[in-house]
């Protein structure tokens, strides 16, 4: 088929409407829908309290992984191994995939929280029921209850990042469920793409321009006026859909102040925000969610490689609650290339007079 014939495809899909959806619009504060009652939180909060264990069979497994592997990896070969000890594993109704996204969304910040602590030669922590969702991270990574400033600060960053409409990770995910594959192979999917540096880990390259403007003791204004000096990317500014500020940094940034003051660490919201600044005055780019979340992550006492898997822990909200939409209103996610190849007719000749 010549490519005259097919109607041009912008590059990585920019602009395309692909589905339609009721779960979330990219529209700043407006997009947030409708919230939950009382009844409807607390029915959350204890059915995410009774799904928060792991088969002992998964710490096993955590246990035998390479110390040195990298957390995406891990937690992307641990979510799928999940599938195989799910009690619902062959159902495939939209109760039962409520349910998965449910366990999935308490299992997840486990796996998580417990390599973290299994490579450091440290005990797995047991979740406390008491506790938020935010507050049992924090407790089965570090060991000790947060502080009240700290739960608040991860719950938001969870809330932030619970889902952002049809993005590379999210859209993986229902293309795989769009072929009736189950809830843990479709969140798996999400997980391979959000390890891609495109995707995730652009907060990772923030704390990484942080951490080496401390080492240095440099100015944070000369030192990224160097890198721009020398056509190196910033991360954590500009967006593909916000051409104003994101909204979410907005939120991130009081965080990230209260945090860094309320730990005695202020020097990285100082440095972030005379960035941030200088940013905006020179090449006119809003911070994004991913620059203030960065010294955010690293004052609750989160490594830079954690980074990205806590954005999966936050997004498998999204992820699943994309997963269920497509399967009750399914249909075959199967596009169209715009072929650029040779043109045809192409005129077949025996291999022996090639």
């Amino acid at each position: 088929m010549s490519s005259l014939t097919m109607p041009h495809a912008p590059k990585g899909l920019e602009g395309v409407v692909a589905t339609t959806s009721r779960i979330c619009y990219i529209d700043g504060e407006e997009g947030k829908g409708s919230l939950p009652t009382k009844a409807q939180l607390k029915d959350l909060q204890e059915r995410l309290a009774a799904e928060r264990k792991l088969d002992p069979a998964i710490i096993d497994m955590l246990r035998s992984f390479p110390k040195g592997a990298m957390p995406m990896d891990v937690l992307r070969t641990a979510v799928s191994a999940l599938g195989l000890y799910d009690p619902e594993q062959k159902k495939g109704d939209h109760a039962a995939n409520v349910s998965k996204s449910i366990r999935l969304t308490s299992q997840i910040a486990m796996i998580v929280a417990a390599y973290d602590r299994l490579r450091k030669g440290k005990n797995v922590v047991k979740p406390d029921a008491s506790l938020s969702h935010a507050a049992n991270f924090l407790l089965m990574l570090n060991g000790e209850p947060p502080s009240q400033t700290a739960e608040r600060a991860l719950d938001i960053a969870l809330i932030l990042h619970a889902d952002h409409e049809l993005n590379a990770s999210t859209f993986a995910a229902r293309v795989t469920a769009a072929t009736l594959s189950d809830m843990h192979s479709a969140i798996t999917s999400a997980i391979g793409t959000l390890k891609g540096p495109l995707h995730g880990g652009a907060n990772e390259a923030v704390f990484h321009i942080l951490e080496d403007i401390d080492a240095r003791k440099a100015d944070p204004t000369e030192y990224v006026r160097g890198m721009l000096a020398q056509k190196k990317k910033i991360s954590g500014f500009g967006h593909r859909v916000y051409h104003t500020e994101d909204p979410r940094a907005t939120h991130l940034r009081k965080m990230s102040e209260d945090l860094c003051k309320s730990s005695g660490q202020s020097k990285w919201f100082e440095m972030s925000r005379k960035i941030e600044q200088f940013i905006k005055a020179e090449k006119k780019l809003n911070a994004n969610v991913d620059f203030y979340s960065a010294s955010t992550y690293h004052v609750l006492g989160i490594d830079v490689d954690l980074f990205t898997p806590i954005f999966a822990v936050s997004r498998i909200s999204g992820w699943s609650a994309h997963v269920i939409e497509q399967l009750d209103d399914n249909r075959l996610i199967r596009p169209r290339a715009d072929y650029v190849g040779p043109s045809y007719p192409q005129h077949w000749a025996p291999i022996d007079k090639r």
